[in-house]
């Protein structure tokens, strides 16, 4: 929904952090981007009743999930990794179903898919929030990205080979969210907030770009013709 009472429109970027989820807000107002202080969200919940509302949130979180075990992947995690190239399509993880999220106890989960591991039983903290928040209304105005693709399409649609843990790799992506959106890669330098470290400012400094070409109708949605699971919401992603 469109905030009709401001001068400007509301973008974010949002990525799960350690202490729940870290938003990076930014105002929009003709071709000006102007970022605001990051705060870390403890849950879901007070992510989409943030005020006021978004215009467009990019968001590292799928919105859409099986109901029952297929395959780790999902169409739109299949063509992320194809378009993000090597290294990087690591960092797109499977997604595991309803059915597992719902697990009583890690060896139930992994009865239910068997490639589930450590770290990605370590996602269910935050997998299991987005399978019970996200609505299909959500979708209106929170758009499932990632990171890497928006890095992707900022280097002209060629894989990035360095790591955003890594020095390198962080001053790479700040070049390249200079290049776009002028002013938004010294959001990357602030100290981050508890709960939050350097490396997720600069997935939702990424997402940012994601969501001000949400906001101008301008995204490419993997796959593009979108499905759809049983509670109505698009399995996709968008860049």
């Amino acid at each position: 929904m469109i905030n009709k009472t401001l001068p400007y429109k509301l973008l974010a970027g949002i990525t799960p952090c350690p202490g729940g989820w870290l938003l990076v807000p930014a105002r929009l107002a003709g071709v000006t981007v102007v970022v605001e202080d990051a705060v870390v969200l403890r849950s879901l919940l007070d992510v989409v009743d943030f005020r006021p509302k978004f215009d467009a949130a990019a968001i590292n979180c799928p919105l859409g999930f099986n109901d029952l075990p297929t395959t780790p992947f999902r169409p739109c995690d299949d063509e992320a990794r194809d378009i993000i190239g090597w290294p990087r399509r690591v960092g797109v993880r499977p997604i595991p179903s309803r059915a597992t999220l719902r697990a009583t106890t890690k060896a139930k989960a992994r009865e239910l898919e068997p490639w589930l591991t450590t770290d990605d039983l370590r996602q269910f903290r935050w997998l299991r929030q987005a399978e019970e928040v996200f609505q299909p209304f959500h979708q209106r105005n929170f758009f499932s990205a990632h990171p890497d693709l928006s890095y992707a399409l900022l280097n002209d649609e060629q894989p990035l080979s360095t790591s955003p843990f890594h020095q390198d790799g962080v001053i790479e992506r700040m070049n390249l969210i200079r290049s776009k959106l002028p002013g938004v890669e010294e959001i990357i330098t602030r100290t981050p907030p508890p709960g939050a470290g350097q490396v997720h400012l600069v997935h939702a400094a990424g997402l940012l770009w994601t969501a001000r070409r949400a906001v101008g109708r301008a995204i490419s949605r993997l796959p593009m013709d979108p499905t759809w699971d049983t509670n109505g919401l698009r399995m996709e992603l968008v860049r």
